[in-house]
């Protein structure tokens, strides 16, 4: 077990090389295949050195033959009770026939039921108890350990004083698969890999999915000689067995050289899944061979776990708090650009706030054949040549962004001083139009362990393909890089992707603004031409009231005639509050086009009960049956839609003063997608050739003498039955009462629900 393998490595196709079924275990326990029923269908060849019974002979007996009765009995209820999932789960400590002891742990995959016995000196079942002090310990200290390289480092701390291996590194995987050694705990003796990286060649991509599949890994001695299954193939499925969760897995002898390579005789490495996909590792190295047990290895797992929920909880804070400051420009930037007609015009004044929106060190705007800049970019010819590169590769329809522009653009090496890195936006569907950001190159030294381009040079049997030999020198090497900006966040191309898409809605917006502005033009005009009818004669009219009777009543100072004077104060009471309604109402009317929507889910019943109860005053002393059907439940806004239940419930009520009993009814029906109100009076109702003017803004149909009132009432109502994407409309014969209508969607259009 501790000398290695004489025979060549066979390096051919080691990045194919089947992982998952290498055929073999290592040797430092024994491993059964089982059927359903519990005969033994595959042994491992070294079943003989640890029990005395040759493998072959095994194939065919019941369990208990092979590994004595009591072991059997001890394992039967775990197995009989289909307990087993897909990875490996401790069944007990058992005792073979030749006394010697083993750990079982115990599986059921590839359609077989997999027994791992690992030899062990103690006699007594695994004690679990030094899991809880470690756990306790590290969440202890977690708390006091903000950052995700001080809690890497406590776990390595952590794990080595469990494990005793002589030094343990966490390094986490960038973008290009390097991992980076962002923390480390070892012992004097050993060399220190900290700050350095290892190339993603080390280790290729079906690796990092067993790593990922199989949360971890152990090779108590990397001299092993491997024990092959007998017979070779699983049985059921007519292939080799798939080994992946089994904890005596035997290695790529690829990497077992790796190892030798690097001084190193024992690892364990321990996955860390943040977000369901691989992190990063926690590796362990020994000099020296290094048994570890099941216990130790579990509570190294689940340290792990914790770690991987501590970086993905601080990865997620610190990615919310950067997309908060980055959302909050872009709404402070949208804000702005929406103040003029022209969006490119108002870009020349918001060009500070996008330099700081992308963290960038210059920005471009491209359009109508004018290039605005600001900040460190690169010439005008020069942005203006990569926006035709861009556009003719394609990359122009959305968003395109590089760190390294001169590996991808041919002019781009040229470029590199402030433009290393580009951000690039389309900002038109139909031209050329582009907003640029650009980061300068940043020159940085990366150390390795180890030349990453070594083996690109060749390997000393030129027969062998050099990419796949292993690396033979871990010293440190040092790497210049050039060319490469600060790497764009994934946060700030999703959040430019939103800026674009609300851009060109602002574009879309201003075009659509357009299109109706003749007709908004000629309803804007009809309501200031009775705007300014209801302020020369509606407004003056009590105006003139609190003049006229205000002369009156000093003239009347010396008069002794108190009930003349009581009257022309009524008088002007009256007048100023007539004129203060008619200035509030004037300012619902404003208000009802400005504000937004918040529709929720309203019961109409209550809704309209409401209403009613607030009509009290005006309903003392009178009598009025009230007809009300059962109301369904809607989504709208509830503070626009009780301000119109509430003036036309107020209306049927002022309208119907004349009549003893006053008759109102209210009811609905679903029709189409809508859902239908109606409001019936028995009263003085309105002559139908005027009905055009009924929900004009300052339209009556009555005298004030009649009825008082502003004549902004309905026009509040029409205009927030509109807002819900909804109609309204009123039916009559004078003298005979009003039937008032109006329909909400049972769905409301998002345009319905912005800002008008």
């Amino acid at each position: 077990m501790t000398s290695p393998p004489s025979s060549p490595l066979d390096l051919s196709g080691c990045d194919r090389e089947p992982i998952r079924t290498p055929g073999s275990i290592q040797p430092h326990g024994f491993l059964l295949t089982l059927s359903a029923a519990g005969e033994i269908l595959q042994a491992s060849a070294n079943l003989a050195h640890w029990i005395g019974l040759d493998a072959a002979a095994a194939i065919g007996r019941p369990l208990a033959d092979v590994i004595g009765p009591d072991g059997a009995g001890r394992l039967a209820s775990a197995l009989a009770d289909g307990k087993l999932g897909q990875r490996p789960f401790y069944l007990g400590t058992i005792t073979v026939r030749n006394e010697r002891h083993f750990d079982v742990l115990g599986h059921a995959w590839d359609g077989l039921i997999i027994l791992e016995f690992e030899a062990i000196e103690r006699t007594k079942a695994l004690d679990f108890r030094n899991l809880y002090p470690l756990l306790g310990d590290f969440l202890l200290k977690v708390n006091e350990n903000e950052s995700v390289e001080s809690l890497s480092r406590l776990a390595a701390h952590q794990i080595r004083m469990v494990t005793g291996f002589g030094r343990v590194m966490v390094y986490q995987f960038d973008r290009d698969g390097h991992g980076h050694v962002m923390a480390e705990s070892k012992e004097d003796a050993y060399h220190s890999y900290m700050g350095q990286r290892f190339p993603a060649s080390d280790i290729p991509a079906q690796a990092r999915e067993l790593y990922a599949l199989s949360r971890i890994r152990l090779i108590q001695d990397a001299n092993y000689a491997p024990s092959p299954l007998v017979p070779p193939v699983n049985p059921v499925t007519g292939e080799r067995n798939d080994l992946s969760f089994a904890a005596l897995r035997s290695v790529s002898p690829v990497h077992l050289q790796y190892m030798r390579n690097m001084g190193t005789l024992a690892s364990m490495s321990v996955s860390l899944m943040v977000k369901g996909k691989l992190w990063g590792l926690i590796s362990c190295h020994n000099e020296a061979p290094c048994p570890l047990p099941f216990e130790k290895r579990t509570a190294c797992e689940q340290l792990g776990q914790v770690l991987a929920l501590c970086i993905e909880s601080r990865e997620d804070a610190s990615e919310l708090q950067f997309r908060l400051e980055v959302r909050r420009m872009m709404v402070a930037m949208l804000g702005n650009l929406t103040k003029g007609a022209d969006v490119i015009e108002n870009m020349s004044a918001v060009l500070p706030e996008l330099l700081r929106f992308a963290r960038a060190g210059g920005v471009a705007v491209v359009a109508d054949g004018r290039v605005l800049t600001f900040g460190d970019t690169p010439d005008v010819a020069a942005i203006q040549d990569l926006v035709a590169w861009i556009d003719l590769q394609g990359h122009g329809r959305e968003i395109w962004s590089t760190d390294q522009l001169s590996a991808a653009y041919p002019g781009g090496a040229a470029l590199r001083r402030n433009a290393s890195g580009v951000l690039a936006m389309s900002i038109s569907g139909l031209h050329k139009d582009y907003l640029l950001w650009f980061r300068p190159e940043v020159v940085h030294t990366i150390e390795w362990a180890g030349n990453p381009h070594e083996k690109e040079r060749g390997a000393p049997d030129a027969a062998l393909p050099a990419q796949l030999t292993p690396r033979t020198s871990f010293a440190t090497w040092r790497e210049e890089i050039h060319g490469v900006s600060l790497p764009w966040h994934v946060a700030e191309i999703e959040l430019t992707g939103e800026f674009r898409s609300a851009l060109l809605g602002i574009a879309l917006e201003r075009a659509e603004e357009m299109a109706g502005l003749a007709e908004e033009l000629g309803r804007a005009n009809k309501e200031l031409e009775a705007f300014s009818y209801s302020v020369s004669h509606d407004l003056r009219a009590p105006l003139r009231h609190i003049v006229g009777f205000s002369d009156l009543l000093l003239e009347a100072i010396g008069s002794e005639d108190a009930g003349m004077r009581q009257r022309f104060l009524s008088n002007i009471k009256e007048s100023a509050r007539l004129a203060g309604k008619l200035v509030d109402d004037l300012l619902s009317f404003s208000q009802m086009g400005r504000a937004a929507l918040r529709p929720v889910e309203i019961d109409m019943a209550h809704l309209f009960a409401s209403c009613i109860d607030k009509l009290s005053l005006e309903t003392a002393g009178r009598t009025i049956e009230w007809d009300i059907a059962p109301l369904p439940r809607i989504t709208a806004d509830p503070t626009f839609l009780h301000l119109a239940v509430q003036n036309l419930l107020s209306n049927a009520v002022k309208f119907t003063r004349q009549r003893d009993p006053a008759l109102i009814r209210i009811w609905s029906e679903r029709v189409d997608q809508e859902t239908v109100f109606h409001i019936a009076d028995n009263g003085a109702g309105f002559n139908m050739e005027y009905v055009h003017k009924l929900f004009g803004v300052f339209q009556r149909l009555h005298r004030m003498e009649d009825f008082q009132g502003t004549g902004i009432g309905l026009a509040n109502v029409r205009r927030i039955v509109e807002r819900h994407g909804g109609r309204v409309w009123a039916e009559s014969v004078q003298s005979q009462g009003a039937t008032f209508s109006f329909s909400i969607p049972r769905t409301l259009a998002p345009t319905s629900q912005s800002r008008h």
